[in-house]
């Protein structure tokens, strides 16, 4: 699976590419990351990326010829229907895990992070596919959202997480698309005078499935009771 990034910040990515699953994903060849410096993309000598917005005000913005032109140097013209082009954006919708399963079926993903005021219009208008947003708050740059996105995808394919059988039963699985996992112990068996719950040792593992499934429960209403709410 290839994953494009077009940024001006192409220094931020190879530390995290090469790290945790991300890493893992390109050592075992079954994901490729190529960053794409935006700036590559201009034609004057400041290797200029962003301008005044039309109508005054403050903030600059991305303009639209570099970020359409490196999306075309990467997408052709035949694959316009088959590669999602995705721009980091809080106009876009919450990433849920619906969405990494989804793109993880993908061949090649084209990732857009913004940087300033916002990016032209037309860019959304000519080659984004989607736009997604990791949360209603403001970051710099689309760059580190991409980067989430990108680690939601790579856990999804064959093989990255050693053992397939964890991811179903992550928080947010294909049962759980509204709820958390369940809580977890691990040695020593008491600590500071806290124990493990007794059914975890017990062995009966009807009763363990039953725990975990009540304990995701009482999690969900604890932390996240919002997921409740939009499940109904």
């Amino acid at each position: 699976m290839e994953f494009h990034f077009l940024t001006i910040f192409p220094e931020l990515f190879p530390g995290v590419l090469e790290t945790g699953v991300l890493g893992v994903a390109d050592r075992k060849e079954v994901a490729s990351y190529n960053v794409i410096n935006l700036r590559d993309f201009t034609s004057d000598p400041h290797r200029t990326v962003d301008d005044y917005p039309y109508g005054g005000g403050p903030g600059m913005v991305m303009m639209a010829p570099p970020v359409v032109e490196a999306v075309e140097s990467v997408r052709p013209e035949n694959e316009k229907d088959e590669v999602p082009v995705i721009m980091l954006s809080p106009a876009g919708k919450i990433l849920r895990q619906s969405d990494a399963r989804r793109l993880a079926g993908m061949k090649k993903i084209i990732f857009i992070c913004g940087r300033y005021k916002g990016v032209d219009e037309r860019v959304e208008q000519m080659v984004v596919t989607e736009m997604i947003s990791v949360g209603d708050y403001i970051v710099s740059g689309g760059e580190l959202p991409a980067l989430i996105v990108a680690d939601a995808i790579v856990r999804h394919l064959p093989g990255v997480l050693g053992d397939d059988r964890s991811r179903e039963t992550d928080s947010f699985d294909v049962e759980r698309e509204s709820s958390l996992d369940a809580a977890y112990y691990t040695r020593p068996p008491e600590y500071r005078g806290v124990g493990v719950p007794e059914v975890l040792v017990s062995g009966n593992h009807a009763k363990i499935e039953e725990w975990r499934k009540e304990s995701g429960l009482e999690r969900t209403a604890r932390f996240r009771p919002d997921l409740d709410e939009s499940s109904n």
